[in-house]
């Protein structure tokens, strides 16, 4: 009796996924093919939970000539127009674009960007020299074909610049090649 629950302990061990490692969700896997999760991290404001980042990358790794995926999983309710808001502002930030630019992308995220709830999840699928690709909760959302955005975009996250430093630094804990 002893050995047997031993031996289905080990068989229980052994089909459970490996330390660090995700299921892929489907959209991820269909924009990413052999995705696998580089990092996450959770962004606080004064405290307070906002959302769960996860980067997603391909098997040559994170590098910004390469396809990745950013998914942020929403930990409370937020208007659609304020997430929109605070992206051009951290656009800003990290020097990204021009005035004009920033506001045209603004005006271009207050139409993408929908009311969130805690829970909610919206992915950006950054499209070398193409643009970017976002789904709610794993349906298409919105495509925006400008390579210039798309960078001052992931930048919010990913840009040394930027001021999420320690999240940045989760994102990319193993965004090297594989």
């Amino acid at each position: 009796m002893r050995r047997r629950q031993v031996l289905l302990s080990a068989c229980a061990l052994l089909s459970m996924p490996a330390f660090g490692s995700a299921a892929v969700p489907a959209h991820i896997e269909e924009n990413l093919p052999q995705a696998r999760l580089a990092g996450k991290g959770t962004y606080t404001w004064f405290g307070l939970a906002i959302y769960e980042a996860e980067l997603w990358v391909g098997d040559k790794g994170y590098r910004a000539d390469l396809p990745f995926v950013l998914e942020l999983r929403y930990a409370r309710k937020l208007d659609g127009v304020k997430i929109a808001e605070a992206s051009a502002d951290q656009m800003a930030k990290i020097g990204a674009g021009s005035a004009a630019q920033r506001a045209r992308w603004l005006a271009n995220m207050k139409t993408i960007f929908p009311d969130v709830k805690e829970g909610t999840r919206i992915s950006g699928v950054f499209v070398p020299a193409s643009g970017a690709r976002f789904y709610l909760d794993g349906k298409m959302l919105a495509s925006v074909p400008d390579p210039e955005f798309a960078r001052a975009f992931f930048g919010i996250w990913l840009d040394p610049a930027t001021s999420a430093r320690s999240l940045r630094a989760a994102l990319l804990k193993d965004a090297g090649a594989r």
